[in-house]
């Protein structure tokens, strides 16, 4: 043992207690008179005399009507449990979590809380049931509505606009009331009260049969004979209605489980990390074309064969783009050139010039090429005309880094560096639409294969918000902010969704349900910003790409019901390669 873990001990010949024993001991035997030497003979008489004094002493306590010694009472418990503290160590008895130095038995792991997206959808659906069955029960299916103070029951008073009152023939009506007292004291209205009474119930004074008990004659089905009604709550056992029942017996959507990691990762070196460059596509024959350098490579996602379709040498590609039909992709560079290349042969087919600086944005509609500059200038190309360029439009002051045709409305988007998103009708040479809503580089645009003249445009780092546009009329009729840089926008082919990748500050890709833009999913993975984004021809998978040098598939969307049954080949045909280049 330690000598700092040695205790001194008191040993009975040092201790206190020895000394004092010791002495009462001597003491107890000297009164005997046996023991000590020297002792005197004890007197008789005062013997007596002392022994009489116990004597008189002991009943004169007899007497005294004293108290007994305060004593602890037990508690006597019966068989019947009494909850009581008194007593009791709740520490020791109730203590659920040992001490460290203490042992405990092992028990089961607490079940960890969910906090994915599938988890809060699944709150979200059951929030919504109880808010349905909740209002079913106390209103079934009569809600009522609050009324305006400047609205009166009165149908002879005007009626605003705002109104919410549903005309609903069951409802009770209010007596009118008079009109001017109404308009001359609009201080003095209060809020409405609701137009059914939402607790009934039958006094005996309204029965006419006179009777003095409280319990009603007759029911009110009565009077129209026995109700037949299987459905009715007269025959119902359980505590809510038909139409609640009904409610919670339905069958409920799955809410959509999306994968967090992504089935395939591409390795991409030199994928430039420039905001204002498109260098990902994915073309109709299910090729994906990826500028990287000088070079452009295709990833045929069918045999995971990797080709190299061109290199330019002494220029830098700055944006990819394929037709919407076909196997022809236009090649964006540096120099402000646009080349078309037949993918098939491998083999260009022409150069086009026009542009003085960088050609950032490309897209096609038909046989029409469009293509936007750092020049400030967007170019409408005819490939079939053997002219370099049909239509020259300048609308913004700085990059144009957005440019997407609506083929179904003929309408062409631009976004720029000057912050600014126009809307051109066709061909003309004057924008439709010119707005400045946003506060950041517009860049991500998408239009809406499900809804005509809808279009979506993102913000960049200043702005960070998604606005919905309504081109026919010209006005936003939704926005919502994000939270970081937009640099991309896609909507889904096959259902009324919207995905989005995004920069600073957290690098992720976001799917959305529209319109109500609650998010399905949130995928992170790429550790720098989220520059380009490109979808499958089936609409199953998106491709993102960051200056990460990294290619990432996800598969985020179903596939559609008509088109059949076999929805992941395309993800295990995919596995084939892990190289672009």
């Amino acid at each position: 043992m330690d000598d700092r873990d040695q205790v001194d001990i008191p040993t009975l010949q040092d201790s206190n207690f020895s000394s004092n024993s010791n002495r009462k001991r001597s003491h107890l035997l000297g009164a005997n008179g046996h023991s000590r030497e020297g002792s005197e003979p004890v007197d008789p008489g005062a013997l007596s005399r002392a022994l009489q004094g116990v004597e008189q002493a002991s009943q004169s306590r007899e007497r005294t009507p004293v108290g007994s010694p305060s004593r602890k009472r037990q508690r006597v418990y019966g068989d019947r449990f009494i909850p009581n503290r008194d007593g009791r160590d709740l520490q020791a008895s109730f203590s659920l979590i040992p001490d460290n130095n203490s042992p405990s038995t092992p028990s089961k792991a607490k079940k960890r809380t969910p906090h994915g997206e599938l988890h809060f959808q699944r709150n979200e659906e059951a929030n919504r049931t109880f808010s349905n069955l909740l209002q079913s029960e106390i209103f079934h299916h009569t809600v009522p509505q609050p009324t305006p103070p400047t609205l009166s029951p009165d149908p002879t008073f005007p009626s605003s606009s705002h109104s919410t009152t549903v005309n609903d023939p069951s409802r009770a009506r209010t007596p009118p009331t008079n009109l001017q007292s109404s308009v001359l004291a609009p201080a003095s209205l209060t809020p409405s009260t609701p137009h059914k009474n939402i607790f009934t119930y039958m006094s005996p004074q309204h029965h006419r049969n006179g009777s003095s008990h409280l319990t009603p004659s007759r029911t009110p089905q009565s009077r129209h004979g026995p109700n037949m009604n299987p459905h009715s709550d007269l025959y119902s056992v359980s505590p809510i209605n038909f139409d609640s029942q009904r409610l919670l017996l339905s069958p409920k959507k799955q809410p959509r489980a999306v994968s967090k990691v992504p089935f395939k990762v591409l390795d991409a070196p030199d994928l430039a990390d420039d905001f204002y460059l498109n260098l990902v596509d994915w073309g109709s024959s299910n090729i994906l074309g990826v500028g990287l350098g000088s070079c452009v490579f295709m990833w045929n996602s069918a045999t995971g064969k990797v080709t190299k379709l061109c290199d330019l040498q002494d220029d830098i590609v700055t944006s990819v783009s394929w037709i919407q039909r076909g196997s022809h992709v236009s090649i964006g560079t540096n120099k402000g050139l646009v080349q078309i290349w037949d993918a098939e042969r491998c083999r260009r087919l022409r150069t086009m010039i026009g542009h003085t600086a960088r050609v950032g944005a490309l897209a096609w509609n038909d046989h029409i090429l469009s293509s936007g500059s750092r020049d400030r200038l967007i170019y409408h190309r005819d490939v079939r005309q053997p002219e370099q360029w049909l239509r020259k439009l300048s609308g913004h002051k700085q990059e144009v880094c957005g440019l997407r045709w609506n083929g179904e409305d003929g309408q062409l988007a631009s976004g720029g560096n000057d912050n600014k998103l126009m809307v051109w009708d066709k061909l003309n040479g004057t924008p439709l639409y010119k707005f400045s809503d946003h506060t950041a580089a517009v860049k991500a645009i998408a239009w809406s294969p499900h809804q005509h003249h809808l279009l979506a445009s993102g913000g960049g780092t200043a702005d960070r918000r998604i606005k919905f546009w309504n081109t026919q009329t010209g006005t936003c009729i939704n926005e919502i902010d994000t939270g970081s840089q937009v640099c991309n926008l896609a909507w889904s082919k096959n259902s009324n969704e919207l995905v989005s990748t995004h920069g600073y500050s957290q690098n992720q890709i976001v799917l959305w349900k529209y319109p109500s833009m609650t998010q399905v999913a949130s995928l992170t993975g790429h550790t720098y910003r989220v520059l380009y984004l490109a979808m499958s021809p089936d609409g199953q998978t998106v491709v993102t790409g960051a200056g990460d040098e990294t290619l990432r598939f996800w598969k985020c969307f179903n596939r559609r019901q008509r088109d059949g049954v076999g929805g992941d080949g395309l993800g295990s045909r995919m596995e084939l390669s892990s190289v672009i280049r």
